[in-house]
């Protein structure tokens, strides 16, 4: 790779990280033309840049990042109603709406339907936006449901394996009841991926409609203490806590398919007869040890074969044995 390359970044993450919107949404908006390096389109991905020498724009705006600013995380209670869209066309409140001005462009980390209560992270960081939404780092984010009647154990064995949405088969969640009548259940599902309207999608094919659907937590971060409607800026424990779950959910996940291919090696050298040297000996020794019994016509713990001969040559008698038959048995061996 030459040195010019290794000088480059691919354009989703730069304008990730500055805060223009996630890396999926860049990528949306590569794909409707709406992004030029160097007054052209990009056409395609990789796409990599030097954000020091490339004019880049984004609606035939050219960025230019603040130099040195830091990065701005908000921690919102959405309300029912609101949106967790840039712009909404239908004119419903957008999530960064309830949000004063930073100084920077802030954007909504995954999504809550409208309906759907709960907090949401608004943040610039395009990294800690991979970490949180990307599927392959399963954060775990946690939900309290109510729903019409009471689920069957069956349904709740089925909502815990997960099924088929658009085609493809969810992942699975943790579920565990908090409440329940024949009238209404009150839920606690737990999600490492986050599909569109998920949840009620898949209760709804089990035959309960949600009522009320709210996310309490998102890894560690919960909304103790803030208010539906109220935000509040992240601490910097917080950050640290939420880019850590991240990095350890994801190494979590290659640990235990290094620990299965290791369980893997193992077994093999086990076939092979590796770990068996130690395992084998012992039985060549007692299988020695019951030779030289069997020598000596001694039927209780025999020693080492030379004892046994001195034994023998001796004539002394052991358990009532005749020293003639113990020759006779030296004589004619061990029958080989």
């Amino acid at each position: 790779m030459s040195s010019e390359t290794e000088m480059r970044i691919r354009i989703q993450k730069y304008l990730a990280e500055i805060g223009i919107a996630s890396r999926r949404a860049i990528e949306e908006m590569i794909i409707e033309g709406r992004i030029s390096v160097n007054r052209e389109l990009v056409a395609s991905l990789p796409c990599f840049v030097d954000p020091q020498v490339d004019d880049i724009r984004v609606d035939g705006r050219k960025i230019r990042p603040k130099a040195g600013r830091g990065k701005k995380y908000v921690l919102l209670n959405k309300p029912r109603g609101v949106v967790c869209t840039q712009k909404d066309p239908d004119g419903r409140p957008c999530a960064v709406d309830l949000v004063p001005d930073l100084g920077s462009r802030i954007y909504c980390v995954g999504r809550l339907d409208a309906e759907s209560t709960g907090i949401i992270l608004l943040t610039d960081d395009g990294d800690l936006t991979q970490r949180l939404t990307h599927p392959s780092y399963g954060v775990v984010k946690t939900y309290v449901v109510t729903v019409d009647g009471r689920l069957s154990a069956e349904q709740i064995a089925e909502l815990k394996a997960g099924s088929y949405l658009d085609g493809k088969r969810t992942k699975p969640t943790a579920v565990k009841v908090l409440r329940k009548s024949p009238a209404q259940s009150l839920l606690e599902i737990r999600l490492t991926e986050g599909r569109n309207r998920e949840i009620r999608r898949i209760l709804a094919r089990l035959g309960h409609k949600v009522r009320r659907l709210r996310r309490v937590a998102i890894g560690p971060v919960t909304d103790k203490g803030l208010k539906i409607g109220h935000f509040r800026l992240l601490r910097p424990a917080e950050v640290a806590k939420l880019r850590k779950v991240g990095q350890d959910s994801q190494s979590e996940q290659g640990g235990y398919a290094k620990k299965g291919k290791s369980v893997r090696k193992r077994k093999t050298l086990h076939k092979s007869g590796g770990p068996r040297k130690s395992t084998g000996a012992r039985k060549s020794v007692g299988a020695g040890k019951g030779r030289s019994a069997g020598k000596n016509g001694d039927a209780g713990k025999s020693g080492v074969a030379g004892k046994a001969r001195s034994v023998g040559k001796s004539g002394t008698t052991r358990k009532g044995k005749a020293p003639g038959k113990r020759r006779s048995v030296k004589k004619n061996g061990d029958g080989r």
